[in-house]
């Protein structure tokens, strides 16, 4: 409805209809039909390996349904205190990454654009080379006779053992997660209104109490998304602790790695990674219960 020059009310909802080109009504399941090759991807390369170790973690020798593998798991203590380690350390690990990451994460959000492009650089780094060869310089810097002892031999403080126990495990493990602590945090943080800490410092509140209050709340889906994300990476992790901790620093990987390599019993080794999968899947129930998994896919960059 539009006003003519003499103020009057014309109609042109006719004249508008008549000259839009005819809808097109998409056909049922079109959509579905685009997501064909993804949805065949993901059943062939993830869905059927994922039911095959399920189905195997049943199995006993003869090919028979049996719980055999997993009551021999939860009967010995050696495999129950490898089960409480894996979480320990995983749990460990998150810990130190967000202590380390958070600070890098905000400055990161905060700084100008040529601070950020090269802090960016520098956390992405990390992926260009492969876990290995990250493991191998940190064994070559820890070691007895690397850089790190040698600077403490040279102000006198003697050799401290860095390599091959649990302070070599942490430090490799933290290492190889920061960075999907601080992409984490980084993609949420970047999604909040700094004005919020400026109207609250100009209402009174210390710099501390409007960070405290109002900006570190406002990061926690990112908090508590890292800390996810760490936690079920380095639960499943093999290099690093295989390399750089001792042996009561093994973790369900390497056992899983030794059943599968060396004894070939493969049933039992599909009980153990189903035991691992259960954690997982608990981790994420966790998460969806406290936080949302909305707010993880909700995040902005």
């Amino acid at each position: 409805m539009a006003l003519d020059v003499d103020g009057q009310a014309t109609v042109r909802v006719s004249e508008a209809a008549a000259e839009r080109p005819p809808v097109r009504k998409a056909l049922p399941g079109g959509q579905l039909w685009l997501l064909l090759p993804a949805l065949a991807f993901l059943a062939i390369f993830f869905a059927y390996p994922l039911f095959d170790v399920v189905l195997r973690s049943f199995r006993d020798g003869q090919g028979g349904f049996t719980v055999q593998n997993y009551e021999a798991f939860f009967s010995r203590a050696i495999y129950i205190r490898v089960l409480l380690l894996t979480i320990e350390i995983a749990f460990l690990t998150t810990v130190f990454s967000l202590i380390v990451g958070y600070p890098l994460a905000y400055v990161l959000a905060n700084s100008g654009p040529t601070v950020r492009s090269f802090m960016m650089l520098c956390v992405m780094l990390p992926f260009m080379t492969s876990i290995l060869v990250r493991t191998y310089g940190w064994m070559v810097i820890l070691r007895p006779n690397g850089v790190i002892n040698t600077v403490f031999a040279g102000l006198g403080l003697g050799e401290i053992q860095l390599i091959y126990n649990r302070s070599g495990l942490m430090i490799g493990m933290v290492y190889t997660m920061l960075p999907y602590m601080v992409l984490t945090l980084y993609s949420v943080m970047r999604g909040i209104d700094g004005r919020f800490v400026a109207v609250a410092q100009s209402l009174g509140a210390g710099r501390w109490s409007a960070f405290w209050r109002i900006y570190f709340p406002l990061s926690m889906p990112g908090v508590a998304g890292g800390s996810l994300l760490v936690f079920i990476l380095a639960a499943g992790f093999y290099i690093t602790p295989r390399l750089m901790g001792g042996d009561r620093d093994q973790m369900l990987a390497s056992i899983i790695a030794y059943q599968v390599d060396v004894l070939l019993n493969f049933n039992f080794a599909s009980a153990i990674a189903v035991i691992l999968l259960v954690i997982t899947l608990a981790c994420f129930g966790l998460y969806a219960r406290v936080v949302g998994l909305k707010q993880l896919l909700s995040s902005k960059v």
